[in-house]
C-alpha cells in the first residue's frame, strides 16, 4: 500500500466525525476573538490539505522514480513490513508477489515462499534457511547472492534506514552468473596455463590446473605471489608494454618455474574484473621447445649438416665483417678455397658413410690447424673455405695452405680402413681480387679450379686472367640460352661414305651457331658450357627436332646420325624425346642413328641400358662414336648390341704411314664383320687414308676428304646430284 492510501483513510475519519457531532447553534453576537480564532482554525486545514497535498504528490514522484529502475527496490519498516516495493521487485519474486501488501511482513512471504518451493536453497533446512535470512536482514553486511526456482539469481544488497527500517536492493544477476560459469569452465579446463593479477598491486588472484601443473608451484603458493616474481628479467609487468596485438604474439618473455627451469613464453593479456577487482588475464604459450626449433632451424640454415661448419651464407656474413674491421688498415685479408682430390672415388670405393666420416675428419683436422678468429666454411660435397685476417703479405697465406695441406694429407684411419686424401687450394686476397664476400670467394673458386688443372695436390693465386675466362665463359652461357631460345643454332650435315661404292649412306647432324658479332662459333667453344650449365638437354632437343625434319625430305636410303650427351641420358625424358621427333618429323625410326660415347657406359647405369635398348627396340639404330679412346671398349661391346662402331679420327690419322695404327683398323674391322655390325671411320683426309681403309674393308668413311658439314640446303643439291649419276648409270647399263 502507498502513503497516498493511508493519507486518505484519515482524511475520511476526519470527514466522519465531523458529520456525526452536534450541531451548533450560530452565535451572532460572539466577541470579536472568536472570529479570529475561526479564521486561524480555517488557514490552519488549507494548510494541512495542501501538505497532504504536496505529500500525495510527492509519493507519486517517488513511486514513479523507482518503478523506472531497472533494480529491485523495497522499504520495509522497523518491524519488517512491507512499506514499498517497486515494479521490478514484484517482478524478479513474481511467485509471491500475491502476498506483497502494505504492512505485510517479509518473513511472512518468506515462509509462503518456501513452502511454495521458491527458494530451492532452503530444501532440507527451511527453518535454519528463513533464520539465516532473516539475521541478514536485520544484520545487513555484505551483498549475498540468492538462487531461485526458475534457476535465476538474484544479488541482494541491503542497508538499515535511521528509523530501524530497511531498504533493500535486489539485482538479477543471472547473465553475469553463467558468463562466470563459461569463463570457469573455459578458465578451469583450458588446457593453457591461465593466470589472473589483480591490476593494482599485481598480485596473482587464481590460476586454472594447467598453471600449477606447468610451474610447479601449489595454488596457495601461487596466491602468495605477484606475476614479477614469475619472471626472470622483465621488469614490468606484460600488460603496462604497450604494443599492438601482433607485437605482443612476437614478443617472447622468460619465466621461472617452481624447480628454476627458465621457459620460453608468449604472453595474451586482457582485463576484466574478478571477485570484484580490476584485473587481468594472463595467457601464457610455452614457446620453449618451439624457439629450440627455431634455433635449430636457423643454425642448420647457417651451418652445415655433417660437419656443424659455417656454411656460404654464413661464411659471407664473416667475410664481410672481416673487411670492414680491416679497411682502414694496410692489413689483407685471404680467402683459401681447399677442394679435396678424388673424394668421389672414396665414396665409390668405400661408401658414403666412409665419406661421410672423412669429411668430418678433414674438418676436425682444418680447426685444429687455424686460429680461433680464423673462420672456416664447408661449402659443398668436397670443398671448405678457409679466411684469415690480420695478414701482411700473400707470403703469409702460402704459410697457411701448407700448413693445411700438410694437415690434411696424414692418413685417416676410418672402420678399419686406412684413407688418404689430398687437397688443392685456390687462394684470393683483399682487397687486391675483391672488395666483398662474393667477389673473394669468386676469385678463390677459379683459382681453385686452376690449381687442380695444373698440379693436384698444391695452390695456386687468383690471377685477373682467370677472372676474364670466367666472364667470356658466362657471356657464351647467356647467348647460348638466348640462341636457344630463339632457335639461331642449326644443324650441318656432314657426309657418311660407301668405301666400295663412293655413295652418300647419310649424314651426321653437327651443331652449328651462326652469332650475330662473332661469326660461327666452334662448337667445342660452346658445348662443355652447355653441358656444365644443364643447356645441353634442350640444345639436344632441338638439334634431334631439327635433323628429323631435314631428314624427312631426303631420299628413303639417306640416314641421319644424331650425338647424344651422356646428360641427356640422366634427364630421364630422353626416349620420348625421341620419339616425339620421330612422330613430328614423320622420319622413320630406321633412318635414324643415335651416336653415344663410351662415357656414358662407364656409368654402368641400369637406366641408361633400359633407355638403349628401349630406343633399339623402337627400330632406331645405336652407334658407339670415338671406338677406341676408352679405358675398355670390348667390354662395352658385350653390354649391348650395337649396330654401327665408328673408329675415332686418332687411329686413323697417318694411317698409310703408321703399322700399329693398320693393324688395329684391321682387328677392329674384323671385329666388327665377326659381330655383323657396320664399321665407320672417322677423320679421313687423304687418299692414302682411304686407300687403306678399302684395303682392309672398312665399311664407310668421313671425314674432309669427303666434304666438310654442310647446311642442309647444299644436302639436298648433293643428293640430286647422286641421284642424277645413279641415274645416268641405270640408263648406261640398259645401252650397254
Amino acid at each position: 500500500m502507498s502513503l497516498g492510501s493511508r493519507k486518505q483513510k484519515r482524511r475520511k475519519r476526519n470527514e466522519l466525525g465531523t458529520a456525526g457531532s452536534r450541531p451548533r447553534k450560530p452565535r451572532f453576537a460572539r466577541a470579536p476573538h472568536s472570529a479570529v480564532a475561526q479564521d486561524e482554525l480555517l488557514q490552519s486545514r488549507a494548510e494541512a490539505e495542501a501538505a497532504i497535498a504536496e505529500a500525495r504528490k510527492a509519493h507519486e514522484r517517488l513511486r514513479q522514480a523507482i518503478d523506472i529502475l531497472p533494480q529491485g527496490i523495497v522499504f520495509l519498516d522497523a518491524e519488517g513490513r512491507y512499506v514499498l516495493w517497486n515494479k521490478k521487485y514484484a517482478e524478479i519474486y513474481s511467485k509471491t508477489a500475491d502476498l506483497f501488501a502494505e504492512g505485510a511482513r517479509l518473513e511472512d512471504t518468506l515462509r509462503v515462499g518456501v513452502a511454495r518451493g521458491d527458494y530451492p536453497e532452503a530444501e532440507g533446512h527451511e527453518d535454519e534457511w528463513i533464520a539465516e535470512r532473516l539475521q541478514k536482514l536485520y544484520q545487513p553486511g555484505a551483498r549475498h547472492e540468492q538462487k531461485l526456482a526458475d534457476g535465476r539469481v538474484i544479488l541482494i544488497d541491503e542497508r538499515l534506514t535511521d528509523d530501524g527500517g530497511v531498504v533493500g536492493l535486489r539485482v538479477d544477476i543471472t547473465e553475469l552468473k553463467q558468463r562466470e560459469a563459461s569463463f570457469r569452465l573455459l578458465f578451469d579446463g583450458n588446457p593453457v596455463p591461465m593466470i589472473i593479477c589483480a591490476l593494482d598491486d599485481e598480485r596473482i588472484l587464481g590460476v586454472n590446473d594447467a598453471a600449477i601443473a606447468h610451474y610447479g608451484h601449489s595454488r596457495s603458493e601461487f596466491e602468495k605471489l605477484t606475476i614479477r616474481a614469475l619472471q626472470a628479467f622483465d621488469s614490468e609487468p606484460p600488460w603496462t608494454i604497450d604494443v599492438t596485438g601482433e607485437e605482443q604474439a612476437g614478443r617472447t618473455w622468460k619465466h621461472v618455474k617452481a624447480d628454476g627451469a627458465l621457459i620460453d613464453l608468449a604472453i595474451y593479456s586482457r582485463e576484466l574484473t574478478y571477485a570484484e577487482r580490476p584485473a587481468v588475464l594472463l595467457a601464457l604459450m610455452d614457446i620453449t621447445e618451439r624457439k629450440r626449433a627455431e634455433a635449430r632451424l636457423a643454425f642448420m640454415a647457417q651451418h652445415d649438416g655433417l660437419t656443424g661448419l659455417p656454411n656460404r651464407n654464413l661464411l659471407r656474413q664473416q667475410v664481410d665483417e672481416m673487411l670492414l674491421h680491416t679497411r682502414r688498415s694496410a692489413e689483407k685479408v685471404a680467402v683459401l678455397m681447399l677442394g679435396l682430390d678424388n673424394f668421389k672415388a672414396v665414396n665409390d670405393t668405400l661408401g658414403h658413410a666412409i665419406g661421410d666420416k672423412l669429411l668430418r675428419g678433414v674438418a676436425k683436422r682444418l680447426r685444429s690447424t687455424l686460429r680461433e678468429e680464423d673462420a672456416l666454411a664447408r661449402l659443398n660435397s668436397d670443398e671448405f673455405a678457409i679466411v684469415q685476417s690480420g695478414l701482411a703479405r700473400p707470403e703469409d697465406a702460402v704459410g697457411l695452405a701448407k700448413r693445411l695441406l700438410e694437415a690434411i694429407a696424414d692418413p685417416y684411419l676410418l672402420d678399419g680402413h686406412s684413407v688418404v686424401i689430398g687437397a688443392s687450394i685456390g687462394i684470393a686476397m683483399a682487397p687486391g681480387d675483391g672488395d666483398d664476400s662474393e667477389k673473394l670467394l669468386k676469385s678463390a673458386d677459379m683459382a681453385l679450379s686452376r690449381a687442380k688443372l695444373d698440379a693436384r695436390g698444391t695452390f695456386a693465386f687468383f690471377e685477373a686472367a682467370l677472372d676474364a675466362k670466367a666472364q667470356s665463359r658466362r657471356k657464351i652461357e647467356v647467348e647460348l640460352r638466348d640462341a636457344i631460345q630463339n632457335d639461331v643454332l642449326r644443324p650441318y650435315y656432314q657426309p657418311l661414305i660407301d668405301l666400295q661404292s663412293g655413295r652418300i649412306t647419310g649424314f651426321e647432324a653437327l651443331v652449328r651457331w651462326p652469332h650475330a658479332e662473332r661469326g660461327m662459333v666452334s662448337p667445342a667453344e660452346f658445348i662443355p658450357v652447355a653441358e656444365d650449365t644443364g643447356l645441353i638437354n634442350p640444345l639436344g632437343g632441338l638439334m634431334l627436332r631439327r635433323a628429323c625434319l631435314d631428314a624427312a625430305t631426303w631420299p628413303d636410303d639417306v640416314r641421319v646420325a644424331v650425338n647424344l650427351s651422356p646428360l641427356q641420358f640422366r634427364s630421364g625424358n630422353l626416349l620420348s624425346m625421341v620419339t616425339d621427333a620421330l612422330k613430328h618429323s614423320g622420319l622413320p625410326p630406321r633412318r635414324l642413328e643415335l651416336e653415344i660415347t663410351e662415357t656414358l657406359l662407364l656409368e654402368k647405369s641400369a637406366q641408361v641400358l633400359a633407355t638403349l635398348h628401349a630406343l633399339r627396340t623402337l627400330g632406331v639404330r645405336i652407334s658407339m662414336d670415338d671406338f677406341g679412346t676408352g679405358y675398355s671398349s670390348l667390354s662395352y661391346l658385350r653390354s649391348f648390341p650395337f649396330d654401327k662402331i665408328k673408329i675415332d679420327q686418332s687411329f686413323v690419322r697417318d694411317l698409310g704411314a703408321n703399322r700399329e695404327a693398320q693393324a688395329i683398323i684391321r682387328s677392329i674391322v674384323s671385329l666388327g664383320k665377326g659381330l655383323g655390325v657396320t664399321i665407320t671411320a672417322e677423320g679421313v683426309e687423304t687418299e692414302a687414308e682411304l686407300s687403306c681403309l678399302r684395303t682392309e674393308g672398312c665399311d664407310e668413311g668421313q671425314g674432309f676428304l669427303f666434304s666438310k658439314a654442310r647446311p642442309n640446303i647444299e644436302i639436298i643439291s648433293l643428293l640430286q646430284a647422286q641421284r642424277g649419276i645413279d641415274a645416268a648409270d641405270e640408263d648406261a647399263a640398259l645401252v650397254a
